[in-house]
């Protein structure tokens, strides 16, 4: 919803007849005193004890902490102002977590310079004159100003939905998610970009190597074929087997794009075709209503295919089988992977997990990876869901 003043949050026409508007206004403005002290206080503390414990190890955690606090806070003003004043104000996004952050640090500076945190506090500290006003205003004007009272409380109360409107909302968070999605758009150009490079050393390594050999030995068969037929037929056998693998080469680098099963038939048969290649059983379970769009059916699949892969190289002899189920629940699809080997597993920089977690994070997904050694490994991973294009929005 727009951050402006929609046509159903302004408020009816006054009249000097007290409406429930009116009520509900003077009620804001004579909460605002114990809110603001409130407020206030925590503000100056939170501020003044952070900034003394800044020099020390817990100054700047406490300080993130402290700046979350304060969004709550925001949230209970935005609650009580929808109550009370009618004003709708969308809710910022939260911080993402370490996991998400990318580790402890990043998370920590991050939480550090949220501009939501920060613009509250501002809130709570200059609330505290203005409640003693309103608060006094509301309270003496019931008994002084009863005839004009109703237009003298429409104009603080406007003045207080200004200023839940201008340091309570989402408006500087929206500069904070284009900033995420350019580095998200730097990440998915790093990895096409990666992906083209594999692809171009696998043929270049690989079918495009034995082609060229192919033509070499079915020129050299050419030459024996009258002055020694039965070397020639040898050689043409010998190509005949290199066009077998060549062409098996090229199957594995087509399935490794996009397979034409994922096309064909959707992602519980093209996983049921990645599990029976892992070197342990796999049960696959898909419980989808409906195809997901087929960029996030094909990263789904790539990261499947992935994780499975990690199962064949590291789930270790003890390894007995593995699991794989897809599922939709509300707006996410969800993934998990699952096997019983020696775990230990993690999701640090510079592994297969991390640069897994980073695909997901530039199309804001999210990876969480459970591996205590010797317990087994569990892997979840999830997409937004977005539908099919030409069908019909699923359920949920």
């Amino acid at each position: 919803m727009s951050q402006g003043i929609a046509d159903n949050d302004r408020p009816p026409p006054v009249r000097p007849v007290f409406s429930a508007v009116t009520w509900k206004e003077i009620a804001h403005l004579v909460s605002n005193l114990p809110v603001a002290i409130v407020g206030f206080v925590y503000a100056v503390v939170m501020v003044s004890g952070t900034g003394g414990l800044s020099v020390t190890a817990v100054g700047l955690p406490l300080l993130a902490c402290g700046l979350y606090l304060s969004r709550q806070l925001g949230r209970l003003e935005r609650a009580r102002a929808r109550a009370l004043l009618g004003v709708r104000v969308e809710e910022p996004s939260p911080i993402p977590g370490p996991k998400r952050a990318g580790g402890f640090f990043p998370w920590l500076w991050t939480s550090i310079k949220d501009p939501v945190g920060w613009r509250t506090v501002l809130y709570q500290l200059v609330r505290l004159p203005w409640g003693v006003f309103t608060f006094t205003v509301a309270l003496t004007g019931l008994f002084v100003l009863w005839p004009v009272l109703p237009y003298v409380v429409r104009l603080l109360a406007n003045a207080d939905r200004a200023m839940v409107r201008g340091l309570l909302s989402p408006s500087d968070e929206l500069e904070r998610r284009i900033a995420e999605l350019e580095s998200d758009r730097g990440v998915v150009v790093d990895t096409a970009a990666a992906d083209l490079r594999r692809i171009e050393r696998d043929l270049h390594d690989g079918a495009q190597a034995r082609l060229v050999a192919l033509a070499m030995g079915l020129g050299l068969a050419k030459e024996k074929l009258l002055e020694d037929p039965e070397g020639a037929a040898a050689m043409v056998d010998e190509a005949h087997g290199e066009v077998k693998l060549a062409l098996q080469e090229l199957r594995d680098l087509a399935r490794g794009i996009h397979p034409a099963v994922l096309t064909d038939r959707g992602l519980d048969a093209a996983l049921s075709s990645v599990a029976s290649r892992c070197v342990v059983p796999v049960k696959v379970a898909v419980d989808l209503p409906a195809r997901p769009a087929e960029a996030i059916e094909g990263i789904a699949y790539f990261v499947v295919s992935e994780l499975l892969q990690n199962v064949s190289k590291h789930a270790g002899p003890d390894a007995r089988g593995a699991g794989v189920e897809v599922w939709r629940e509300g707006a996410r699809l969800l993934i998990r992977v699952s096997d019983d080997g020696r775990g230990g597993a993690a999701a640090s920089g510079g592994s297969g997990l991390a640069g897994l977690g980073e695909r997901l994070d530039a199309v804001d997904g999210v990876l969480v990876v459970d591996s205590p050694a010797g317990g087994g490994t569990t892997v979840t991973a999830e997409l937004p869901w977005r539908d099919r294009a030409g069908a019909g929005v699923g359920p949920g």
